[in-house]
Formats: structure tokens, C-alpha cells, sequence
């Protein structure tokens, strides 16, 4: 199984609780993803949000420049918004970062998005929703499936294309695509349909609830005919590790709660309540927070459920001090994964 980490970057707090600048954010978390790569996790993911807490409003543009400064990490969003976006501009932010990588380490995941600021901010109409993001994800994979650079589609959402170029290719011919979903029943069968590797973001509830969804996905691909190593699936999940589980817990409360008061500014949320944080930090609960052998024990209990190839969490959250997120994905690297190997070893 992969071990990977995300992130929508982390702004830090001075004292008094201010923001510190968003660009020392960015820094940080590209600092993190050099950090992963020697440390030796599987995967990094950017996702894309546009909030001064969490300021990876471009996630093409950070992995490019990690791309570089990597030698063996997967790289991918986690997801870029395609809906509020120009697909013709993400696909080509995504092969340079492939052409810089020496190719096969950079992915795209689609995603529609859990929040909704990217609309006003880009211009459109949030009616649009599902109908923005179909064509725009069925021009994106028009744009990967292309042989040549050449490039002809039409639909209603954005000017049509006939015959232009949309340079540069990828290395290997196409990118990994996949599509992000948070628990839809819609999206993981039109995953399946269109034989799309899919990645579930589980915040929340217990999840081994996802299992039945797995299962329609994996339905949904093999009645469409589709087989093979594009049927995957990955699960994205919040938590953070410490040599201690009561180290985990005191090092992840105070920027979960941040984000919750947050969150609840922006949507309505109730206020935070702890103890609803200590439950779901224990099994089976989606928070992966812990010490190394609890962390590894939950991810491969999961793996029992859903049969997913990559696991991988966001750690920072709130102004979550950046030194316990790099000490997390130091020992996510170097003492989760390998328990996780050694307990799935067991299992064949």
C-alpha cells in the first residue's frame, strides 16, 4: 500500500492568534513535500482551496516547483477544483511539472469541491455546479487521451477546440487521473463507468461506512467492462502522528478546533466540541491520530473494508506548528509505513 500525506497549506498564528503571511505557508509546505520525499513516503497531494487559513490556491504551480526538487515522491492535487477551472490550463500545468519530473510522478485528481468560494472568485454561477464540472472533466481526459498534441472538443462551458495544440504532452503519453469524491454514490458509479481510479476523502463518521461505496465503484467499472490497474482506489483522511497517542491528540485538537470555528463562520457548522474530537480519534473513527503502531493498525483495519492501494492523511490544519507536521510526516514515512507493510504481510 502507498503512504502519502496532503495538504491545502497551513497558515501559521502569531501569538495573539493573527495570521502570518500565506507565502510563509506555501514555503512550509513545500519544505514538507522535499521532507517526504527523502523520508520516503509514496505520495504528496496539494489540494486547492483559496482561504488565507489554507492558501494552496495552486496546486500546479507548487508541484512543478517540487518536481524539481524531488527525485522518487508521486505528486498529484487532492483535487484541483475542474469546474471553476480551465482544464486546457490545468492539463498543461500538470505535463510541464511531468516534463520537469522526468515523468510518471505527476497525477491530477478531479474534484468538484467541497466549498464553494471558487465560483464568485472565478465568475461562475453556482447552478452550474454539475454541469460545469461534467464537460470540464470530460475535456481534461479528451485533452489526456489525445495522441497527439493536436486537440478538437466541443460543449457549452468554454470556447471549443478544433484541432489546437496543447503542448507539452506527457512523458509517458498520458497522466494518472482520478476523481475525488467525498462519500457520493453518483460519483463513485460514474468513476466505475468511466474507468477512473477514485479517491475518498473521509472526514468524518466511521470509515468503514465507504465499503459499500468500493464495492459500487468496482461494480460500476466491471459492468462497464473495465479492468486492470486503472480500478483503484485511494482514501484521504485527516490526523497526525507523535511518538505518543496523547502527544497526537494535544498537538491536533488546537487547529482542529481552529478549522472548525472557521468552518462554521463559512457554512453553519455547530461549535466545535471535543468531545466529538476524541471519538473520531479512536477506532473507528476517521481521525488518524496516534502513535505509529496505532495509526498503521487502523489504516490496514480500513484496508480489510475498502481494499484501497493509498492512504494518506492531512496533517496540518489551524496553524498547526509546523515542526509537529514535519515530525509527522517524518514518522509516517519511517514508522507507520513500515508497520502497515509488515501487518498486510501477515494478511496474504
Amino acid at each position: 500500500m502507498e503512504i502519502g500525506a496532503y495538504s491545502f497549506g497551513d497558515t501559521q498564528l502569531n501569538p495573539d492568534g493573527t495570521p502570518r503571511p500565506t507565502g510563509e505557508a506555501i514555503r512550509n509546505l513545500f519544505d514538507a513535500i522535499v521532507l517526504a520525499d527523502q523520508a520516503g513516503l509514496d505520495y504528496f497531494g496539494i489540494g486547492e482551496h483559496h482561504t488565507v487559513s489554507m492558501p494552496a490556491s495552486s496546486p500546479g504551480a507548487l508541484i512543478a516547483a517540487a518536481a524539481a526538487a524531488t527525485r522518487r515522491i508521486k505528486l498529484g492535487s487532492a483535487a484541483s477544483i475542474i469546474g471553476t477551472d480551465d482544464p486546457v490550463r490545468v492539463f498543461q500545468q500538470f505535463t510541464t511539472a511531468d516534463a520537469v519530473s522526468g515523468g510518471g510522478r505527476i497525477e491530477i485528481t478531479a474534484g468538484r469541491g467541497s466549498s464553494v468560494e471558487t465560483f464568485p472568485l472565478f465568475g461562475y454561477d453556482l447552478t452550474d455546479y454539475d454541469e460545469l464540472f461534467s464537460q470540464k472533466l470530460d475535456l481534461l481526459l479528451t485533452l489526456n487521451n489525445s495522441k497527439t498534441e493536436n486537440v478538437s472538443w466541443n460543449g457549452t462551458v468554454r470556447p471549443a477546440l478544433s484541432d489546437y495544440a496543447v503542448v507539452p504532452r506527457p512523458v509517458r503519453g498520458q497522466l494518472p487521473i482520478w476523481l475525488a469524491t467525498g462519500g457520493s454514490a453518483p460519483s463513485s458509479a460514474r468513476a466505475g463507468r468511466m474507468g477512473l481510479p477514485v479517491s475518498y476523502g473521509i472526514i468524518g463518521g466511521a470509515p468503514h461506512r465507504f465499503a459499500p461505496l468500493a464495492q459500487l465503484y468496482r461494480q460500476s467499472a466491471a459492468q462497464a467492462g473495465h479492468t486492470g490497474e486503472n480500478i483503484k482506489v485511494s482514501v484521504a483522511a485527516m490526523g497526525l502522528i507523535a511518538p505518543t497517542k496523547q502527544e497526537a491528540l494535544d498537538r491536533f485538537y488546537p487547529g482542529w478546533h481552529n478549522l472548525n470555528v472557521e468552518m462554521g463562520r463559512l457554512r453553519g457548522w455547530p461549535a466545535p466540541d471535543k468531545r466529538d474530537y476524541l471519538a473520531q480519534a479512536e477506532a473507528p473513527g476517521a481521525y488518524y491520530i496516534g502513535d505509529p503502531d496505532d495509526v498503521a493498525e487502523r489504516i490496514v483495519h480500513l484496508h480489510g473494508y475498502m481494499g484501497h492501494m493509498r492512504h494518506f492523511l492531512q496533517m496540518d490544519l489551524g496553524g498547526t506548528p509546523h515542526e509537529h507536521f514535519l515530525e509527522s510526516v517524518n514518522l509516517l514515512a519511517t514508522e507507520v509505513k513500515p508497520r502497515v507493510e509488515r501487518l498486510l504481510a501477515k494478511e496474504r
